[in-house]
């Protein structure tokens, strides 16, 4: 059992292939393209608004349709209700994103120069926890701003969770929420980190074993009178 952990530490510590680091290298791009387009989209539909309600959510910004005019909509009417205004001011929680992203970026290229196969793994790791952060705070904020309604509201609505993917129903309004461009641009990055890895592990694993495997013994010579009888 020893002498595999110890093959294992010892391939972590190989240099990436060329391939792979050529690869990582260009997962760059749909990860920096992933700050230029919104990242959620949110859609309000109601009788009142034929041709209903959308804002989008970007890394470091919010955006209402209509040339933001919906995003002003949509603040009236939280208002009626006793819901906080959306606003960046409102979502300073989700701040942090752009420079989480920038320091993926960094940290990719790194492993892309001058990394091995352990440096993968860690990449692996913290994009999947920031990832898994990102969308745990988005799904927390929204349950903060359903739940935390002025009790001096205009119209009295009990304490709701907002769409989070897909749609639901609220009051009049049916709401659609799902990832925009930028999410799936960040989902291509940490798909692609994922599978250059497991592609790593499983070269590294085929290697090892061809370099074990037990080898046959060679055919010893045979003299060419060997077989003849006296």
């Amino acid at each position: 059992m020893e002498l595999y952990a110890n093959r294992f530490y010892a391939f972590l510590n190989r240099p990436l292939r060329p391939r792979a680091r050529i690869l990582l290298a260009l997962l760059v791009i749909p990860l920096g393209l992933s700050l230029l387009y919104p990242l959620w989209r949110i859609d309000m539909e109601a009788p009142q608004y034929p041709t209903g309600l959308s804002l989008e959510i970007y890394a470091y910004k919010l955006e209402g349709g209509n040339e933001g005019r919906h995003l002003q909509e949509i603040n009236t009417l939280n208002h009626y209700i006793g819901m906080r205004s959306l606003d960046r001011d409102a979502l300073r929680d989700l701040d942090w994103i752009p420079f989480a992203l920038g320091g993926l970026a960094i940290l990719t290229l790194r492993v892309a120069a001058i990394g091995n196969v352990r440096s993968l793994v860690d990449l692996v790791v913290i994009t999947t926890y920031v990832s898994l952060f990102a969308f745990g705070r988005f799904v927390y904020t929204l349950y903060v701003f359903g739940h935390n309604l002025s009790p001096t509201a205009p119209v009295r609505v009990p304490g709701f969770m907002p769409a989070v993917l897909g749609s639901k129903q609220i009051a009049n309004f049916t709401t659609h929420s799902l990832p925009a461009l930028g999410s799936l641009l960040l989902g291509v990055f940490v798909l692609g980190c994922v599978v250059l890895l497991v592609h790593q592990l499983w070269v590294g694993r085929r290697d090892a074993v061809r370099a074990h495997a037990p080898r046959a013994p060679e055919p010893r010579p045979v003299h060419p009178l060997a077989d003849v009888r006296p």
